[in-house]
């Protein structure tokens, strides 16, 4: 049994079986990443795939969906959109003062609630001065006197405005927008998440 042992060893078919391996989880990763980049819809930077937890997806959607967002709802019971890009296409920086203004009555339109989540690019929660890394509905949010709602997403404190402020890290970050039982307009894809812009 040794001598078999040490042959394997020596001819390179535990070798071969490594790289294989690793060739194969290569290439189902970039399946993944093209059959996730096929059904994304992406709308002023923030991407979604409505039909991730459909029943009847194949394996290859159900798989790009899962690395996507894990554990995710079908999209009647909770819609979601990402991004890592303000407006312009320009990456998320804490080096930057941003500002998310949702019109007067376009808040995401739900029958349960919204939320909007501050997290590093791949999704860990980072700490900050006020403990906060979400805004959603049952947020006190102060409105401008044309009804419109100003989310303030910066590394400090906007003077007279920390109500609406999420804090942002140092560094790159993603926000995750979710709708939960989300309205008609979410449903019909009429709805469109504003895009984030840089404070002037």
């Amino acid at each position: 049994m040794g001598s078999v042992l040490a042959w394997v060893a020596q001819s390179g078919v535990v070798q071969g079986i490594i790289i294989g391996a690793t060739f194969a989880f290569l290439t189902a990763i970039l399946i993944m990443n093209s059959v996730a980049r096929a059904a994304t819809t992406t709308v002023n930077g923030w991407s979604t795939i409505r039909e991730c937890g459909q029943p009847g997806n194949g394996i290859l959607l159900r798989a790009a969906c899962a690395k996507a967002l894990p554990l995710v709802n079908v999209f009647e019971e909770a819609a979601y959109w990402t991004t890592t890009k303000d407006g312009t296409g320009e990456p998320l920086s804490g080096r930057h003062e941003y500002v998310l203004r949702f019109p007067a009555g376009q808040l995401p339109p739900n029958g349960a609630f919204w939320s909007l989540t501050m997290t590093d690019t791949v999704g860990y929660m980072v700490g900050n001065a006020i403990d906060r890394s979400s805004i959603d509905d049952r947020t006190a949010l102060q409105k401008n006197a044309d009804g419109s709602v100003e989310i303030y997403l910066q590394h400090d404190a906007p003077p007279g405005r920390e109500q609406n402020w999420l804090p942002s890290p140092s560094g790159k970050f993603k926000l995750t927008l979710r709708a939960y039982l989300p309205g008609a307009e979410i449903l019909n894809g009429t709805y469109r998440v504003p895009p984030v812009v840089k404070a002037q």
